[in-house]
């Protein structure tokens, strides 16, 4: 059994004012405090409690209670080159019919039988007592109005992949070439014990003292 929406939810809307009468309007304006995990978790998204203005449309149909809207906020995350901390403005536009649940030419709620189209019934959003949570539908716009892939500016240059510093802080940051060739023989070489390099070099051990007596 869902749980009976809360007229007091900011995110909760009657349409008991706008009627069924197809073709009635009614526009809305309500700024809200953003919900948890307003966006794309570990990324970027708008803070729990941070303001979002919501400009809604509604319109009476046949079917139910078509809703336009848009929502405008301000999320916050890091960019994904440098790791900096970033803001930047979200303006997230969504469209969701919600329909009167079933009922005959008498108005008398009509209860899905077996062999129903229940499978489409899942993917609808229902009025409940005039009601509608406007919440899953507004989450899901701001999640796609959201970057996958935040820059703190599209010619952010990132970190310096030998020491990590930051290049756009020094833009004349670089490192001295070194052929890795020559890196590995060095680092092979300092490795190596005395008799070591003199296995490597053919000579055997003590030949020079022997040849002296």
């Amino acid at each position: 059994m869902t749980a009976r929406l809360d007229h007091r939810n900011p995110l909760v809307f009657d349409t008991h004012e706008l009627g069924r009468r197809p073709g009635a309007l009614q526009r809305l304006t309500r700024e809200i405090d953003a919900p948890k995990d307003f966006g794309i978790q570990g990324v970027v998204g708008v803070p729990e409690g941070a303001p979002v203005e919501l400009e809604l449309r509604l319109e009476s149909v046949m079917e139910g209670v078509l809703v336009t809207g848009t929502a405008r906020a301000q999320a916050e995350g890091e960019c994904v080159r440098c790791l900096e901390p970033l803001q930047l403005d979200v303006e997230a536009e969504f469209q969701e019919m919600f329909s009167y649940p079933d009922a005959d030419d008498r108005g008398r709620v009509h209860h899905a039988e077996p062999g129903d189209d229940a499978e489409d019934d899942e993917d609808r959003l229902f009025l409940e007592d005039g009601m509608f949570d406007l919440e899953p539908v507004l989450r899901d716009a701001v999640v796609l109005a959201l970057p996958m892939q935040p820059v703190c500016q599209e010619d952010c240059q990132g970190l310096c992949a030998e020491c990590g510093v930051r290049l756009a802080d020094d833009p004349d940051h670089h490192h001295d070439a070194v052929d890795i060739r020559w890196a590995a023989l060095q680092g092979l070489a300092g490795s190596l014990g005395d008799g070591e390099k003199d296995e490597m070099s053919g000579a055997e051990p003590g030949v020079d003292e022997k040849q002296e007596k």
